[in-house]
Parts: C-alpha cells; sequence; structure tokens
C-alpha cells in the first residue's frame, strides 16, 4: 500500500539505486507510474506492506518499506529488483550495478562514475576531500536525511586524500 515519501517513519527501510545518466520527463513519468503500480500491490507473503519510493536528482530512485508491523521477505525484495530490471531494460539505464561512485557536482548536479578509475578523478581534482558523496549503505530513511550526503573525506574515498 502506497504511501507518500514524506509519511513514511524514519526507520522505513531504504534502498537506493543509481542510474549513470539522468532521466528525461518522459522517462520520469514511465517510472512514476510503475513504481507506483509496484508500491500499490508490493506485498511479503500476501500481506500489502507500507510502501513508498522517490526520485532525487532526476537519477536515483529510492525505495522504503515501513516494516514496524510486517518484515520485507526476500520474495518480497526480490520482487522489487524485478521491477527494477525491467525498468533497466525497458529504459536502457543502468540501475542494479551497484560499482558506482555519485558525487554532487556545482549546482547540484550529480555524477555517477563506476568505481574502478575513480581515483583519476582525486588525482584530476574533479572529486575533492570537502565534495559532498551519496553514501551507498544507508539503509533506513533516517541514515538517508542525515548519512546519505556526506563529505568525500568521510566516506571511503578518505583513502585518496592527504590527510
Amino acid at each position: 500500500m502506497y504511501k507518500p515519501f514524506d509519511q513514511m517513519p524514519a526507520n522505513a527501510r531504504i534502498w537506493t539505486y543509481t542510474s549513470t545518466r539522468r532521466f528525461d520527463k518522459d522517462e520520469l513519468e514511465i517510472l512514476s507510474s510503475r513504481l507506483s503500480a509496484f508500491c500499490e500491490q508490493w506485498n511479503t507473503h500476501g500481506a500489502l506492506m507500507p510502501t513508498s519510493f522517490e526520485i532525487q536528482f532526476d537519477q536515483v530512485i529510492i525505495l522504503a518499506v515501513d516494516e514496524s508491523r510486517l518484515g520485507a521477505s526476500g520474495c518480497s525484495i526480490d520482487s522489487s529488483v524485478r521491477v527494477l530490471r525491467d525498468i533497466e531494460n525497458e529504459l536502457d539505464i543502468d540501475l542494479l550495478n551497484q560499482g558506482k561512485v555519485s558525487f554532487i557536482k556545482s549546482e547540484g548536479d550529480l555524477e555517477v562514475n563506476p568505481i574502478l578509475g575513480i581515483k583519476s578523478k582525486v588525482t584530476e581534482g574533479i572529486l575533492q576531500a570537502e565534495t559532498i558523496v551519496l553514501n551507498p549503505v544507508v539503509k533506513n530513511k533516517a541514515d538517508l536525511e542525515n548519512n546519505w550526503k556526506i563529505k568525500a573525506k568521510e566516506s571511503w574515498l578518505n583513502k585518496f586524500f592527504e590527510n
């Protein structure tokens, strides 16, 4: 059962999926439609779960589930991955590959790069210690609000900067 994202509790479990490119207007409409329909019927062992989604930067899909009454089962999580895989194929995008580093460039634009080769972005000065990166290991909505956008030096990328 779909709920607006801002009404999901702080302990709602989340998953983030970043596209290697921005979605255009038509793709955003397709995504909203497909994800709304999915969230309306997302269930665990036949019981509907309070769910939601949000799209940030026109590039990052965030799925949320309130597990306070029912935990998301492996099958229910698999069903969300199937929907995302279908979306990947339909829109010719890469969502499920987690080997990406995302950071915010000037004016709020998101740059997404493969993990391999990210050191060159540091060497070139494109990615700096103070650059805001998206923390891919956030697990709940509170983490999303407090620990998702962090400085590169506060992430695993710190090893690339002089201390």
